[in-house]
């Protein structure tokens, strides 16, 4: 089978010096005894879990959450080392994977700790707790059935966690939330010690890193903050430390054409040219994770350095832009759809801003067909 240019139709390219700058920045804010374990899951959000998780593991980092079996298995078919931990459901003809790939399940609540035990195999296991959030992990109120879960024959259980819900939020309702979160998590971890059990425990994400550190924990479960971005602009104002997007994303030119007065283009006939104007057709679409409510100018694109306006509505595998104030735009051009080119940057806050979204979102739908590599050497420096 022929090989693919890295840089073909449409890409992710990915700065592991901005990645390492995350690491370390996030490093100096760990809690004594904490280490970090990110979060790669949903394609490392979107930026490719396996050349991410490659280098997390040359940087020293041993620990990875994920939120699925399949995902667990893709990273140590391509020798990912160190505990992964899948935080999300395995359904029961599945739990074969977890002692075979060295896999470490979350417990989400007492039931499903019988079906895991009932299965009859060692299985690495950490037990999710419900501090507050109400989704998976059984209720810190339930003692003896955590304790239970501890005395599993079969189940190895080397840590517990829970998930704060609201550690991203100032106001004061959602800061007393979470400090009742952190106490009922510090009562029960408590309790447990004076049992003699004393499995590695965790309650730390992004938010809880950067604004709970004191929580503390073995392990900090980092997720949007690794890829340099936080979910939305507004929470860079109390970041404690710089951070560094990771990745930018591109599209080829693949046409340049006029529009004469009165035509339309795309579906649905969404745009129509008032005067004669010079388009552009892009290589990504919505099937790449380009939001179509970016459709009709809500959204843009960066070409020369130069921003482009998208007009009509964006398509599965094309966008449309108008680069009629643009001069020199030709057939494979490289477009930028997140990132910088020359003084201009769009961001991924610009588009999940523009989408009505957060950069969560944005960066763990952008799809498979994007090719991932390391950034020129060149780009990296003008990122810094």
């Amino acid at each position: 089978m022929a090989e693919l240019a890295s840089h073909g139709r449409a890409w992710i390219e990915l700065s592991m010096d901005n990645l390492r700058h995350n690491v370390e920045a996030l490093r100096a804010l760990l809690p004594p005894g904490c280490e970090l374990m990110p979060a790669v899951k949903a394609n490392a959000y979107g930026h490719g879990a396996v050349p991410i998780a490659r280098a997390l593991n040359e940087m020293g980092v041993q620990a990875f959450c994920v939120a699925a079996a399949s995902e667990g298995v893709a990273l140590r078919e391509n020798g990912i080392q160190g505990e992964i931990l899948i935080l999300g459901y395995t359904c029961p003809e599945n739990f074969a994977l977890l002692p075979q790939y060295d896999l470490t399940q979350a417990v989400v609540d007492y039931d499903y700790a019988k079906l895991l035990n009932a299965f009859g195999q060692r299985v690495k296991a950490h037990i999710a707790v419900d501090t507050g959030m109400h989704r998976l992990g059984e209720r810190y109120a339930h003692f003896d059935r955590i304790l239970a879960m501890l005395q599993m024959e079969h189940l190895d259980v080397t840590g517990i966690f829970t998930h704060l819900s609201a550690s991203d939020s100032e106001s004061p309702e959602d800061r007393a939330f979470t400090a009742g979160q952190a106490a009922a998590w510090r009562g029960l971890i408590s309790r447990l010690g004076r049992y003699g059990y004393a499995p590695r425990a965790h309650i730390l994400s992004s938010y809880g890193l950067l604004n709970y550190p004191e929580y503390g924990g073995a392990y900090a479960r980092v997720g949007i903050a690794l890829y340099g971005v936080l979910s939305e602009r507004a929470d860079l104002a109390r970041c404690p430390v710089e951070l560094r997007p990771v990745l930018s994303v591109h599209a080829r030119v693949a046409l340049v054409r006029t529009l004469f007065p009165g035509e339309s283009v795309g579906y649905g006939l969404a745009y129509r040219a008032a005067q004669r104007r010079r388009i552009a057709i892009l290589t990504i679409g919505y099937a790449d994770g380009l939001p179509r409510s970016l459709s009709c100018g809500r959204g843009s694109v960066l070409l020369h350095g130069r921003e482009a306006p998208i007009i009509g509505r964006i398509c599965m595998d094309q966008t449309l832009i108008d680069v009629t104030d643009i001069p020199d735009v030709q057939s494979g051009d490289d477009a930028v759809v997140i990132g910088q080119s020359g003084e201009r940057e769009i961001s991924a806050y610009t588009l999940a801003e523009a989408a009505g979204t957060i950069t969560n979102e944005i960066l763990s739908r952008l799809g498979a067909r994007l090719s991932r590599s390391e950034e020129p050497a060149a780009r990296i420096a003008s990122l810094q």
